[in-house]
């Protein structure tokens, strides 16, 4: 097939475009190659993606709405897998227009894209952040979401209204993943698990947030893959039971799903920093801090949905995926 992946040269985006060029796929790497973090680590993805015939890679930023349309229109994509946006809920709160202007007016750009292409099927990154301050765990994508904590919460929810517009007016077929807390090789800086392993080997103190007291449901990058090409391969469909008297916010009579991806076996952060300590030989200096705003204590993953349609099952343990990104860091900042 010949697929768009945009945010090719993040985190999430790299790993995906590289197992769909290893399955013989032809893909499309969009990506505007911000400064949110070290471009050096993200030029570094994109060398090892060019050395594949069936990759090329595209500079351009979500939001130009005429590039975008032109991309589409040259390219006519088959499929389509939407991870580009702006990411961290921290940073959101000092610079919320960089949000809006990527994962919500971006967003819209490649709806349109999609729309005016016969494109077969979308499938779009949301987050966990959308359940904000719910508590009923493990968080279910049958539950609403109504109060996301975080404005980069509330442009991912924008993003999975608008798909299902575009579904239900267009009948472009749309499923939506929402992604717990995610980590493994070439993964983001800006991520708790490359800050520690920084600091900790720098010889310098690590935050803990929320006093040491989060539990996260840790998902190792190719877990997470794994279920994108899954739900990438089966395109969405109306659901034939779904009643407009009693709505499930998960399906709809157009053809438009959403699901979470996660381990669903979430981990006590402090034992996520022993595991790491373990790996790394060394322990920690610990400073502890209170929850920050926009955060949650807790996120646990209910995937019986996507497992049900897909087949999806998360294969490695926190130990192993921390195993590996240890050896990666070592291997790419030879420490």
């Amino acid at each position: 097939m010949h697929i768009l992946v945009t945010g090719a040269a993040g985190f999430i985006g790299f790993h995906t475009a590289h197992a769909l060029l290893e399955r013989g796929d032809s893909v499309v790497g969009l990506d505007n190659l911000n400064n949110y973090y070290d471009p050096a680590l993200k030029a570094a993805r994109l060398e090892r993606l060019n050395t594949s015939d069936l990759f090329k890679f595209v500079q351009l930023d979500l939001a130009d709405r005429n590039k975008v349309a032109e991309l589409f229109r040259r390219e006519k994509f088959q499929r389509v897998i939407h991870l580009g946006a702006q990411a961290g809920v921290r940073h959101s709160l000092t610079d919320p227009y960089s949000y809006v202007d990527s994962n919500v007016m971006g967003s819209l750009n490649i709806l349109e894209g999609c729309r005016y292409n016969n494109v077969e099927h979308l499938t779009f990154a949301s987050t966990s952040s959308v359940y904000g301050s719910h508590t009923d765990m493990p968080f279910s994508v049958h539950t609403h979401t109504d109060h996301p904590l975080a404005i980069y919460a509330s442009t991912k929810r924008a993003m999975e209204h608008m798909a299902h517009s575009y579904a239900h007016l267009y009948r472009l077929p749309c499923t939506g993943l929402r992604f717990f807390t995610v980590y493994g090789p070439w993964g983001r800086p800006d991520m708790a698990l490359f800050l520690f392993t920084k600091n900790m080997l720098a010889g310098e103190p690590i935050d803990i947030y929320n006093y040491g007291n989060h539990l996260r449901d840790f998902t190792y990058i190719d877990d997470i893959v794994d279920g994108v090409l899954r739900a990438s391969d089966r395109v969405a469909e109306p659901d034939p039971s779904w009643d407009p008297q009693y709505p499930d916010t998960a399906t709809s009579d157009a053809p438009w799903r959403l699901y979470n991806i996660g381990a669903a076996q979430p981990v006590p952060l402090m034992r996520f920093v022993e595991v790491l300590e373990r790996e790394l030989g060394v322990e920690a200096e610990k400073r502890y801090y209170p929850l920050q705003p926009g955060d949650v204590p807790e996120t646990h993953a209910d995937i019986s949905d996507l497992a049900r349609d897909t087949g999806y099952e998360p294969q490695v343990s926190v130990e192993e995926g921390v195993k590996r990104f240890v050896q990666w860091y070592r291997w790419y900042y030879q420490v």
